[in-house]
């Protein structure tokens, strides 16, 4: 089975650019930089230590890339892992390993602090009305006698 899940920011802006032909598909590439659990000096450093996927989105995966995600967004990818090889100029065979992403998701409120998804859906505001920072959606005063459960 090759299946991949990542949580972590964008580390640009989405490259886009469409295939040729009758029917021009979106194709999306971006850096994911994804924090490790552990530092790089065997566990001996403060600092946070992170990797850098390579990813790329086809179709309306790379469409909604196009539109919603920027740099510094935080998203939650799921895809699995593709490589290949080219020989470059110099006669040299490049391998190369990326994730190609079949879903993505916003890992973070577009108002979080760090949160670069700046034009990102918001969802349907007038069926959720905004709680106190906790998560949680505020219930009306008087509506109790309606809800399917005490």
């Amino acid at each position: 089975m090759n299946k991949v899940i990542l949580m972590g920011r964008l580390t640009r802006d989405p490259e886009v650019r469409y295939s040729q032909g009758d029917n021009p598909t979106a194709v999306a590439r971006y850096s994911l930089a994804v924090d490790r659990r552990f530092s790089r000096n065997n566990g001996s450093g403060d600092e946070p230590s992170a990797d850098f996927i390579n990813c790329v989105a086809f179709g309306r995966t790379g469409e909604f890339a196009e539109k919603y995600l920027r740099k510094g967004t935080k998203v939650a990818i799921e895809g699995r892992i593709q490589t290949g090889s080219y020989t470059n100029r110099d006669g040299q065979k490049v391998y190369t390993t990326e994730v190609v992403v079949e879903n993505h998701e916003f890992a973070e409120s577009k108002n979080a602090p760090g949160g670069g998804s700046q034009g990102a859906p918001a969802g349907n505001s007038d069926q959720a009305p905004s709680g106190a920072g906790d998560g949680f959606m505020n219930i009306p005063d008087g509506i109790e006698e309606e809800l399917p459960f005490n």
